[in-house]
């Protein structure tokens, strides 16, 4: 890969941190414990508490194979330095379509907060069509502009906690309303998974290692840094609204924090919340497109995507034209996607993307080694383990995926070697 143009090293471990909190906070406070609710009740504090864990295997796994391979890609690199092109070749694809989903996903959660109603799917696209833009001018802006998104949220969230425990408005026995095991262990499992797509935003801090300073010791404290940081957050909303609400509410609504605060005497506070959502979820957008743009790059430099798409702009150090690319693609999908099932069809490839990571972190000996092979161990059965969990129609929709990008490389293959035959 040495013969192509490079990216510009420009991020500090600050900005990395914030790149990550952008992407996981984004995605999960405002997105995912709806579903979560539906599938497990009040067990969903249980399901947290699985889907945090996996997620620090799997974040101990990207930051031990960023440090020793500190270039765009994330586990497409690792996947294909450790075990081979197809693995390589399977994660990047798991990435680069899932994320795509998500980036979709991401944008409608964005209209359904900040735009009139029947404007949704276009002010997605505008959204899309901007952050692209902002993307292209360069990596240190994305950095610039999520820092401001990432703190805007925060405070939105500290409305959100400081309006459930206001006097008379939470109930600590609604925290447990019907049992934590009343939807069992599979319910548990299945809101584990979902969940796990909120914290999956730490990938895109390894796919940006060719762009950060110092990778090898900035990427893995930043990967560790951010999912922590990321954890308390979630636990604390997650309790607060809980107390409010309970398992049902939580269910029954598709804007459980901005629910969450009108029940009591914040009522006032309602629009601040959706307000932080519809940034929350413009920072999550902002840090995919970049990610889906690096790990494209990476791809099309080994052949695995069209090798144009490697290209690097001269003024900007970003690759232009993969992400828009993906802009484009991400904006088609818009206009036919489902907000629920695209998140599903992200967990989906983001959790073989993870597997693959945990088998070739697995690999790793010598001074490369920062962390014990049985997180790794325990990663790659997780991952396994909550795809199986996902919905039908969510884990038929993944191996088809995983099956239209089999076929697309053999015939890749194929077409590279009849000339010589």
């Amino acid at each position: 890969m040495s013969n192509h143009p490079g990216l510009a090293r420009r991020l500090t471990t600050f900005d990395a941190v914030v790149i990550g909190l952008g992407s996981m906070i984004g995605a999960g406070v405002f997105a995912a414990f709806t579903p979560a609710a539906q599938a497990a009740g009040s067990g969903l504090l249980i399901g947290l508490v699985i889907a945090a864990a996996v997620a620090y295997c799997n974040a101990t796994a990207s930051a031990q194979l960023a440090a020793q391979y500190p270039t765009s890609g994330g586990s497409f690199v690792y996947g294909r330095e450790r075990l081979g092109p197809w693995p390589g070749f399977l994660a990047g694809w798991g990435f680069v379509i899932g994320k795509t989903a998500s980036s979709a996903a991401m944008a409608l959660t964005f209209a359904a907060y900040a735009a009139p109603a029947g404007w949704e799917r276009p002010v997605a696209i505008a959204a899309v069509v901007l952050l692209a833009a902002v993307n292209y001018c360069g990596v240190t802006r994305t950095a610039a502009l999520t820092r401001v998104i990432v703190v805007a949220v925060l405070a939105a969230l500290a409305i959100v906690v400081a309006a459930s425990w206001a006097p008379g408005t939470a109930d600590t026995l609604r925290l447990v309303d019907g049992g934590l095991l009343s939807h069992g262990w599979y319910g548990i499992l299945q809101s584990a998974g979902l969940l796990f797509f909120a914290f999956a935003g730490y990938a895109r801090i390894a796919t940006m290692g060719e762009e950060v300073i110092n990778p090898r010791t900035t990427i893995p404290r930043a990967i560790v840094v951010a999912l922590g940081i990321a954890v308390v957050v979630y636990a604390v909303i997650a309790v607060s609204i809980l107390s409010v609400l309970g398992p049902d509410g939580i269910a029954g609504s598709s804007t459980p924090l901005a629910a969450a605060v009108s029940a009591g005497s914040w009522d006032w506070a309602s629009p601040i919340v959706r307000a932080g959502a519809a940034l929350a979820a413009l920072g999550a957008l902002l840090a995919l497109i970049a990610g889906l743009g690096r790990t494209s790059l990476a791809m099309a430099r080994e052949a695995e995507l069209p090798r144009w798409l490697a290209a690097v702009h001269p003024r900007f150090k970003v690759p232009h034209r993969a992400e828009l690319v993906s802009a484009a693609i991400i904006c088609l999908i818009i206009s036919v996607a489902d907000l629920r099932e695209a998140i599903g069809f992200s967990s989906f490839g983001v959790l073989v993307y993870y597997f693959i990571a945990n088998a070739a972190a697995y690999t790793q000996t010598g001074e490369h080694r920062r962390y014990p092979r049985v997180l790794q161990v325990a990663g790659a059965v997780a991952c396994i383990a909550l795809v199986a969990t996902l919905p039908v129609e969510t884990v038929i929709a993944g191996v088809g995926m995983f099956a239209a990008g089999t076929l697309y490389r053999i015939l890749r293959l194929r077409r590279a070697r009849s000339p010589v035959e």
